[in-house]
């Protein structure tokens, strides 16, 4: 007898509940006027459902509020950071960890470490914080990406896989004396959340040992990579997540970790490394900038919540519904004809505003002008990937124009329900059905690092 496909549901129940209101449409007005038109400066209290990032905006377990009093507060030599390093050795595999307050702190201390000037770092598409470390450390990011992840459309399963032939070519056009790392994230957020193979890090990482480089893994979004090697990958369909993630991570040499993604934590991350003398150099380092090699940066009980978190992010009904409800969104707009970067991604849905707004070149902005739009139309809230987030080439000055210009839904782990994406669909599907109204914007103000955080704009027109 056939069975019928049954409705999923979220894994969890919900405890407490944060209460939320639609503003109207001229309290929205007025807010991304107040705001200059870029989402990142509206206030949270004047936002409906959040979609800016998956960063920091997890809901924690019972289990991770619990262990936040089992914090040890020690200056030095705290139990909780040898709990976190436990954690960190157990499940994907690294020797030697320094804890830091997030990412960025990670990637801080990895690009004084190991970068000097002049040096190049090949990497799986650029990521904004990541890169401008690099260039901070006198280094240059180099694209080494397959073709495929800068085409919307294209339904490669891998879109974060690695151009081998290009990858060699660099090494051997700059010297191997030249690149002290490679730069591989995992999910690749800046083409859509899209995933690597693990035959591909694999070719990677023998590449990269064959000419003595070391290849450094961004794991904030490990596990949601790894889901997709289940899913995908032949040969690992009866894996768990677990297994999975650690051999990602047997063929890195250390990665960052931002642990506001995955770990299911509000602030923390950690530079793991597998060289005793890379992680003498960075606790160093991490005494001057984050804190004692001990914390870095972080309170014990964050330390405690972020070891639990760890263990929690691998459980397989977690991650399959925390996909599924990314998938489920995008779904929706497939269906309803929304361009968006296909395949969905594992931790939000990427519209393609080129696409979306043919009319507005990509001079005037047009993922900022249709996050602004959207925002505007339900108080739903997300964020521009395309040419603001870009920024400006290093020597020359100019704005560098990516392929891809994208406005990111990404989703909160654990905080919305399935009626919550059933809303930004429709409205996603109403600005869609205006498009022709929305128009470009112009730049009136230019922080001059990471503009996308704080930029001000005004509407060319309307």
């Amino acid at each position: 007898m056939a069975i019928e496909k049954r409705t999923w549901a979220e894994p969890f129940k919900i405890k407490v509940v944060e209460p939320v209101r639609m503003s109207s449409q001229a309290e929205r007005q007025q807010a991304i006027r107040d705001a200059g038109y870029n989402t990142f400066l509206l206030r949270s209290e004047d936002v409906y459902i959040d979609l800016l990032t998956d960063s920091g905006t997890s809901a924690m377990s019972d289990r991770q509020w619990a262990a936040l009093m089992m914090g040890d507060e020690a200056y030095a030599g705290s139990r909780s950071f040898y709990r976190l390093e436990s954690a960190v050795q157990t499940f994907y595999g690294y020797k030697y960890v320094v804890p830091t307050h997030q990412g960025r702190g990670a990637e801080n201390l990895l690009s004084k470490s190991l970068i000097k000037p002049g040096d190049i770092v090949p990497g799986n598409m650029y990521f904004t914080t990541t890169r401008l470390h690099q260039e901070l450390a006198g280094g240059t990011f180099v694209d080494v990406i397959i073709p495929e992840a800068h085409d919307p459309v294209n339904t490669h399963p891998f879109k974060g896989d690695v151009d081998l032939v290009r990858l060699e070519q660099v090494i051997k056009t700059y010297g191997r004396e030249r690149i002290p790392y490679i730069s591989i994230a995992a999910t690749v957020n800046m083409a859509g959340g899209q995933p690597i193979s693990l035959a591909n890090i694999k070719a990677v990482g023998e590449l990269a040992h064959q000419y003595g480089i070391r290849v450094i893994l961004d794991a904030a979004r490990v596990v949601e990579n790894a889901y997709f090697i289940q899913e995908r990958e032949p040969g690992y369909q009866d894996c768990t997540i677990a297994a999975i993630v650690k051999e990602l991570c047997s063929y890195t040499d250390g990665c960052t970790m931002s642990a506001k993604k995955d770990p299911l934590v509000n602030i923390g991350g950690f530079l793991a490394v597998n060289d005793r003398a890379v992680y003498e150099d960075a606790a160093n380092l991490a005494v001057i900038y984050e804190g004692l090699h001990t914390y870095g940066g972080m309170a014990g009980r964050d330390m405690e919540a972020l070891a639990t978190g760890i263990e929690e992010s691998l459980h397989e009904d977690h991650i399959r519904a925390r996909v599924g409800q990314v998938l489920y969104l995008g779904q929706k707009l497939i269906d309803a004809g929304v361009p968006i970067v296909k395949p969905v991604g594992g931790h939000g849905v990427f519209l393609d505003a080129r696409a979306f707004l043919p009319h507005v070149p990509q001079e005037q902005y047009p993922a900022q002008a249709l996050a602004a739009a959207l925002y505007l139309d339900s108080g739903v809230r997300s964020m521009e990937r395309g040419i603001v987030s870009a920024g400006r080439n290093k020597e020359s000055g100019e704005e560098n124009k990516p392929r891809l210009e994208l406005v990111r839904l990404a989703i909160p782990r654990r905080v919305y329900t399935q009626a919550h994406m059933d809303v930004v669909a429709e409205s996603v599907e109403s600005v869609f059905s205006e498009r022709e109204s929305i128009c470009g914007l112009r730049m009136t103000y230019e922080p001059k690092y990471l503009r996308f955080f704080q930029a001000r704009f005004e509407p060319l027109a309307g």
